[in-house]
């Protein structure tokens, strides 16, 4: 594995740590399903659907935590694949204050990302 890559996954798992995402009765399935969302998503792809998966589950008590997390995250990744940019309510200093990490990786890469009014 290539160093920019070994920096990609422990961005993603800096998340997943910070969050305590992982918390489940199976780790191994969740790192499973961790590895499958690695093999298919740009890492960037995967970051953003992390944070907004995380905004949108604060509101429910209580909070999705282990697979069924990271089935809302790959049901957002695979809707996003319909669009030429992927679309976020999200901006870049949102992503810093949620993440902790730098937005410019997300934001500033090959990957078009646009923000709209409504995420689909």
């Amino acid at each position: 594995m290539e160093l920019w890559e070994q920096i990609c996954r422990q961005r993603i798992k800096y998340i997943v740590d910070c969050y305590q995402l992982d918390l489940t009765e199976s780790p191994e399935d969740f790192a499973d399903l961790l590895e499958e969302l690695w093999l298919a998503y740009p890492y960037a792809q995967i970051e953003l659907a992390l944070v907004e998966t995380l905004v949108a589950s604060w509101l429910q008590i209580p909070p999705v935590k282990g697979i069924p997390f990271l089935e809302h995250v790959h049901r957002r990744l695979q809707s996003w694949e319909n669009y030429p940019q992927v679309p976020t309510q999200i901006t870049p200093a949102q992503f810093q204050q949620i993440a902790g990490l730098d937005p410019r990786l997300v934001f500033g890469n090959s990957l078009q990302i646009s923000q709209v009014s409504q995420v689909a």
